[in-house]
């Protein structure tokens, strides 16, 4: 059979995104930050999009909120350019033609930056701190200063080494032995016990600085370290055949020793959380307030709109083509933003009616609640409610809490009643911290508590919890003495 080419012609159905609602369904995921930064490209990109100055903002926030803006006029219907829809898009984006712009639902509030004098700088590393006390040594070599810096940038956070001696030696072409001498040195600085290879090695260091060498601190940690992290503080007194009041003694000591020495060096940057969402008490009933704080107050520039009011000159074709192609793409992004904004508030309404008793009384009071709940409250689908709730935050009057965290699975109570996952787990954590620490509560028996209170679970669902809420186990919780 012969190969050939033919043009056919097929009727079918297929859902296709515009480009609209791709941007649409682009935005909805966006943090405020991340929802900032791309109205600010945007305003760089598109000639046809201004920011609204604050002196302005500040003019017309306290007319917004007496009275209700006023309709824009709509075009007359002889305009010689009617087949571009003019009147659909006065009357489907009126609200953005006029000088007020697209105005935030929250009044707008002029702060002072902080002066520079208050900014942060960012605090000395690790690796910078031993290297500054190596180039302070004058005993130092060249050469050996060399293999210090090779040491030191093999440290991990935690001031470990994390490559061998051979290893450290292959990469320079030194001798074991150089570095070992170099390595000798550099644990010796501050902090110590820096550069250690192992936990061992890094709390005998600090004890033999503390003058503590020789001594039984230093035999627990170099023969019985693993029965110590096991609390079998009784096996310990057996085998070095001393009384537990004696080696109580000598277990102080090892606590107070840091397994981390380089972890003080190298802090967990804070992260900060801007709240997308306020929930707000209006005398009985909660209110999501969206907070539009940091976004920039967006609007069609009126200079560029007149541009297509210009319909006389034909030699601005061109430019009036282009201006229209910006026009709506202007709109359209205002408009996204908008549907943005009114679904995270549909959103967390929903919310506030599902998880009314844990904004009254706290977390024991959280229902359990999924996606399709809340999907079929507000009439959407369950996507695009995921999507909302993806990195987005609420202040609510019991703290700031992750919009993901009001969503999870329950257990049924015999009591008839759904109980949240999340309310075990603080209920289990109650129960631990309620404990004699002389005689720590065992999975199983944390199993018997929560059944007399009408909870039926397994005892690994119960070791699965505490794991995830890094509890450690009874023995581990045991208190030594």
């Amino acid at each position: 059979m012969a190969i050939t080419q033919k043009l056919q012609t097929r009727l079918s159905q297929k859902l296709v995104l515009t480009p609209s609602l791709q941007q649409a369904i682009k935005l909805l995921p966006m943090t405020t930050l991340e929802l900032a930064e791309l109205l600010t490209q945007e305003i760089v990109e598109n000639p046809m999009l201004e920011e609204v100055p604050t002196e302005e903002l500040q003019a017309v926030e306290p007319q917004a909120q007496t009275s209700e803006p006023e309709a824009p006029e709509a075009p007359k219907p002889d305009r010689p350019d009617a087949n571009w829809d003019e009147q659909d898009y006065a009357y489907f984006f009126g609200e953005y033609l006029d000088d007020g712009g697209y105005r935030s639902r929250m009044p707008v509030e002029v702060k002072e930056l902080p002066p520079i004098e208050n900014t942060l700088s960012t605090s000395g590393s690790l690796a910078d701190h031993l290297l500054w006390q190596l180039s302070m040594r004058p005993d130092i070599s060249g050469v050996q200063r060399e293999i210090g810096e090779a040491i030191i940038g093999n440290l991990n956070d935690d001031g470990y080494l994390m490559a061998s001696v051979d290893e450290l030696a292959q990469m320079g072409g030194w001798s074991a032995s150089q570095v070992e001498a170099v390595l000798s040195v550099l644990q010796h600085l501050d902090p110590v016990g820096v550069a250690a290879r192992d936990l061992q090695e890094c709390l005998t260091l600090q004890l033999r600085h503390l003058g503590h060498a020789d001594t039984p601190a230093e035999v627990i940690v170099t023969e019985h370290l693993r029965l110590l992290q096991n609390h079998q503080v009784p096996e310990i007194a057996k085998r070095m055949a001393m009384p537990i009041e004696q080696l109580k003694e000598h277990i102080e000591i090892i606590r107070h020793l840091d397994p981390k020495p380089g972890s003080r060096f190298n802090p967990a940057p804070s992260q900060y959380v801007m709240p997308d969402v306020y929930i707000v008490k209006v005398e009985d009933q909660y209110v999501a307030v969206l907070n539009d704080d940091g976004l920039p107050q967006l609007r069609i520039s009126p200079v560029y709109k007149r541009l297509l009011d210009n319909k006389n000159d034909e030699s601005a074709a061109e430019t009036r083509a282009y201006v229209k192609e910006k026009f709506r793409s202007a709109l359209w992004l205002l408009k996204s933003v908008d549907q943005r904004q009114k679904t995270i508030i549909k959103v967390a309404n929903s919310i506030i009616q599902f998880q009314k008793e844990f904004l009254d009384h706290g977390i024991e009071h959280l229902r359990p609640l999924v996606l399709r709940d809340v999907a079929e409250d507000i009439g959407m689908h369950e996507s695009t409610v995921s999507r909302v709730v993806n990195n987005k935050y609420m202040h609510t009057p019991q703290g700031v809490f992750e919009m993901k965290y009001f969503f999870h699975s329950g257990i049924s109570s015999s009591f008839g009643e759904s109980v949240s996952s999340v309310t075990i787990k603080q209920r289990i954590r109650k129960i631990i911290e309620a404990e004699d620490g002389r005689k720590p509560l065992s999975d199983s028996k944390i199993v018997s508590i929560l059944q007399r209170e009408g909870l039926v679970l397994a005892r690994r669902t119960i070791a699965k919890y505490r794991e995830e809420l890094r509890i450690p186990t009874s023995n581990q919780r045991k208190v030594l003495y």
